[in-house]
């Protein structure tokens, strides 16, 4: 199957290493981009322990990035689990040859990232929080 960004033998052995990793506390973040000029996916940063708000903080306001994330979800009967999420930070602000790269790659990605908790962001910080984040995942 042919694909509009590939996605490297590298890549991929972080998304199963940061899948695998034990969390007992915190949020922990794996940011990737797509290369433009190289039509390959690249890892940003990551994050061992990050609130929501600071990685909102971190992300770019005109850029897209798939952000993995794995999430320290309290539950109201005292439960926490850490549930493995994907946000798509597309912000409208985004060029928007970028933008529409980053959506044809972004069934591939998560395929290969098996994940199958989304969580859409096009609005910046304001759209990434964590009353937000805990309201889509506890409806689910």
């Amino acid at each position: 199957m042919s694909h509009t960004v590939d996605i490297p033998q590298s890549i991929k052995d972080t998304l199963r290493k940061f899948r695998f990793s034990r969390r007992s506390s915190g949020s922990a973040a794996l940011i990737i981009k797509i290369n433009k000029q190289k039509l390959i996916l690249e890892e940003v940063e990551q994050f061992d322990s990050i609130s929501i708000e600071d990685l909102a903080e971190e992300l770019p306001e005109n850029s897209p990035r798939y952000v993995l994330l794995s999430y320290e979800l309290n539950h109201s009967d005292g439960r926490k689990s850490f549930p493995l999420v994907l946000i798509n930070w597309a912000p409208t602000t985004s060029e928007t040859s970028l933008l529409t790269l980053h959506a044809s790659a972004f069934l591939n990605f998560q395929t290969t990232a098996d994940v199958s908790k989304v969580i859409e962001v096009r609005d910046g910080p304001e759209g990434l929080t964590k009353d937000i984040i805990d309201a889509k995942l506890l409806s689910s």
